[in-house]
């Protein structure tokens, strides 16, 4: 029996990329998963698939910025399944720019999706968590936690504050709840897609070259969950083989 079986998992942005594999991977493992974005049609596509398969999903419409809406969706989770086990805080953007370009716009929209989404995913499941006395926390971060490239400062900054955050709560917490941060290299997603500035666009299209399936991500996800009581894994990074940076 998979060490996933029966765990009830929150996963946000989980409309495609890693969070559409992740939720596919973990339900196929047995875990009872529920998936929030902001896409509802691209969601009720991936509940029927995984339904179909035999699979233990429900959903709910989400967007991370919004603590309410947050917090009604592990209130959710609780309420079905009668415990929380790990949220996934996976919801993320990536509108790469030269800061020159100003835009603030994308600036804030970064902040509010790719810092304040976390921390509303903590806020929301840490008191259950503390209450059950056991849980987990997966941050999905950037291999731009370690490291900063021309176009990419704010995204990058976005993802030093979530490594920042998450070995703040592994301090805090981590006798009885666990804190995961997976920093992805290049993966394939829809992350680019969000980019206006043409030349961040080019310089991502080719850097994309040699990406990785968002399913490899996704078992680099449950192998942190998998493991047992009292084995913390803290912080996973992924690259391709070939990505030297």
């Amino acid at each position: 029996m998979s060490a996933l079986n029966e765990k009830v998992i929150v996963i946000t942005g989980a409309s495609s990329g890693i969070g559409e594999q992740t939720a596919r991977l973990l339900a196929s493992k047995g875990a009872h998963i529920v998936i929030g974005a902001r896409r509802l049609e691209r969601l009720k596509t991936l509940v029927s698939d995984i339904r179909a398969e035999g699979g233990s999903v429900e959903y709910q419409q989400l967007d991370v910025t919004d603590l309410d809406q947050m917090k009604a969706i592990v209130l959710m989770a609780q309420s079905r399944f009668g415990r929380l086990d790990v949220i996934v805080n996976n919801a993320g953007v990536m509108p790469l720019s030269p800061i020159e370009a100003l835009k603030i716009d994308e600036w804030n929209r970064m902040i509010d999706v790719n810092i304040r989404g976390v921390l509303h995913g903590i806020a929301a499941g840490l008191p259950i968590m503390k209450a059950q006395g056991f849980g987990q926390f997966v941050n999905v971060a950037s291999i731009g936690a370690y490291e900063v490239s021309p176009t990419a400062a704010v995204y990058c900054a976005t993802k030093y504050a979530v490594r920042a955050i998450t070995e703040g709560l592994r301090q805090e917490v981590g006798s009885t709840i666990r804190a995961t941060l997976v920093s992805p290299g290049v993966t394939e997603s829809e992350l680019a897609d969000s980019i206006t500035d043409e030349g961040a666009k080019q310089l991502m299209k080719e850097y994309r070259r040699i990406a990785l399936p968002a399913s490899a991500i996704a078992r680099s996800i449950a192998y942190a969950i998998e493991q047992p009581e009292g084995v913390d894994v803290n912080e996973l990074v992924i690259r391709p083989a070939s990505q030297l940076v």
